[in-house]
């Protein structure tokens, strides 16, 4: 009997023994050696199997770490590459019913129309224009072959736009007194007319300053710590320390009307939510870890008149205490949501529509990211689902295009839903639940399916055909208006203490509700710090972003003193 190393034994017949015990003695031998072999093998291929998931998830890992860093944000796929699996995932019976497809080839420039013409855009007309004649001079007003005098028959006129720098100025309140040119009393007394309120009581800044800050901080993202530069190029120091406690102030000023605005978006049949991270400073803890993670909220009314404003608000972790408290819990002032929640699947929502009668309504650009984060481990299923996504986003398109004065977005979104969208759902769930045992749960994937399952009842949520509610396909457009928030932390990094959280939650609300009623938010917060103090609570209404109305005469860029004399120089 002859044996390989490192092998099962290999047997030479004529030398066998005729001993029947010896013979089972060698068959038990050679079965052991067999079982230790296999055992061996089925390790051996575990551990591939094992290392190989292993490299599939840190690859997953560092594309992931790769495109955030030095990547676009954008989740484009060539759309050359979907139409493979555009036409794999339909059925010759579908073609007729789906939505025209997008184009799969190189998209070439769009040609400008004719009507639309080429060169600058007009300058707008509501903006101020000084008029700068030139006058033919008097030795050229005469023809010269006939010496006879011209005459006037008309004007060219072109423009030239210009910018003159933002300047600060220091306004005098001036108030004369009076009294008796003889007092045979003896009273003494000094009459003084009233001065009108400050925005902050005792304070230096005026409304235009306040604003200016406020504009400059939360919507162009400026830190103070570059307004104090640009104030001192004018000749005045402000320290950072200071604006900040006028944001505060600001903030106080302009809470009442943040709460009006969400007291409005409670009453909307749809609210789209969603958060993001900031750091925040905190002294209590150690020096050498101060930096702790707090979280600002975003709360979007729908588009319906009287609920289109956003709020913002502060939280310090990002527990569902904060969701449940600012939509169904509050009471100041109270209020309670009853509608539908449209945001990511944040476990923190549960308590809202298990407990307190709002209904989810997923996001489809949230599940669509999974599948485009999973193309680079899974490339065949992870494309099939985004070419199948983007048909469901082609008839949100197709509403939008088709919506016109006589037929309104969400009637064209109904019709179309209703002919294209059902049958693509019903495709990507059968396809889900045929592909979900063949791959893990954990990896890239698995949980992508297991995202679009667990939650398909939400998902399909924006499919409901319930008068008078509008549900868009995702929550992109909170995201949207959020984003602005993510811009500025890479500005001013971080927030100073949780009144500064509160703060910037606050002015945010007014500044986004701005921009999305079409409001410029200088002259709006101009206005509004100057007289917010003299308007009563039942008059509040009409400081919202969307009723207000600039007051005749008082513009940012022409500021009326209610005296000026001859001999000041403003």
């Amino acid at each position: 009997m002859v044996r390989k190393a490192g092998s099962s034994p290999t047997i030479d017949v004529d030398s066998l023994p005729d001993d029947p015990a010896l013979l089972r003695s060698m068959l038990a031998e050679m079965k052991a050696a067999n079982d230790q072999l296999s055992s061996i093998n089925i390790e051996q291929s575990s551990t591939i199997l094992d290392q190989q998931c292993q490299i599939n998830s840190l690859e997953f890992r560092l594309t992931k770490l790769i495109r955030a860093r030095f990547g676009r944000s954008s989740e484009k796929v060539d759309p050359s590459q979907l139409q493979l699996f555009e036409t794999e995932a339909q059925s010759d019976e579908q073609d007729t019913s789906q939505p025209e497809k997008r184009s799969t080839g190189t998209a070439s420039p769009k040609r400008k129309s004719s009507k639309s013409g080429h060169g600058r855009k007009p300058l707008p007309p509501d903006l101020p224009r000084v008029r700068v004649v030139y006058e033919l001079p008097e030795d050229k007003r005469v023809c010269p072959k006939t010496g006879r005098l011209l005459v006037k028959i008309g004007e060219q006129t072109s423009e030239q736009l210009e910018f003159i720098p933002s300047s600060l100025f220091v306004i005098q309140h001036v108030r004369f007194k009076y009294a008796l040119e003889s007092d045979p009393l003896g009273e003494g007394k000094v009459y003084i007319a009233d001065k009108p309120d400050r925005p902050i009581d005792k304070g230096l800044p005026g409304p235009g300053l306040l604003a200016q800050v406020a504009v400059s901080k939360y919507s162009d993202h400026l830190p103070l710590n570059r307004l104090e530069k640009i104030f001192k190029r004018h000749g005045v120091e402000l320290a950072r320390s200071t604006m900040c406690d006028w944001m505060r102030d600001v903030a106080d000023l302009l809470d009442p009307l943040v709460s009006l605005m969400r007291q409005r978006i409670l009453t909307s049949s749809v609210i789209q939510s969603d958060d993001t991270p900031v750091r925040l400073r905190d002294t209590d803890r150690p020096k050498k870890s101060q930096m702790a993670q707090s979280r600002v909220w975003i709360y979007r009314g729908d588009d319906d008149p009287g609920h289109r404003y956003t709020v913002f608000d502060y939280t310090a972790t990002r527990s569902g205490e904060g969701p449940l408290r600012w939509l169904c819990s509050g009471s100041d002032p109270p209020g309670k949501f009853g509608g539908y929640l449209q945001a990511d699947a944040y476990a923190g929502y549960d308590r809202l529509f298990t407990q307190h009668g709002v209904t989810e309504a997923g996001c489809w650009a949230h599940a669509r990211r999974k599948f485009y984060d999973a193309r680079v481990t899974c490339p065949g299923l992870a494309c099939a689902m985004l070419a199948l996504i983007g048909q469901l986003y082609d008839v949100e398109r197709m509403a939008k295009e088709k919506a016109s004065s006589s037929v309104t977005r969400w009637q064209a979104r109904r019709e179309l839903r209703a002919k294209h969208s059902r049958t693509i759902l019903d495709t990507i769930k059968d396809r889900l639940d045929q592909e979900r045992a063949g791959h893990l749960p954990k990896s890239p994937i698995g949980e992508a399916i297991g995202y679009a399952l667990n939650h398909w009842k939400a998902l399909n949520r924006y499919m409901d055909d319930v008068d008078q509610v509008n549900l868009d396909i995702d929550n992109n457009a909170a995201e949207r208006e959020l984003r602005g928030l993510a811009v500025g932390r890479k500005n001013w990094l971080f927030f100073g203490s949780p009144r500064g959280g509160q703060t910037a939650a606050t002015i945010r609300s007014i500044l986004v509700s701005c921009e999305r009623n079409g409001v410029e938010p200088f002259g709006y917060l101009y206005d509004v710090i100057d007289r917010i103090k003299q308007t009563t609570p039942d008059q509040l209404e009409s400081l919202l972003p969307d009723q207000w109305k600039p007051r005749p005469g008082v513009l940012p860029n022409a500021i009326q003193p209610g005296r000026v004399d001859q001999n000041d120089d403003l």
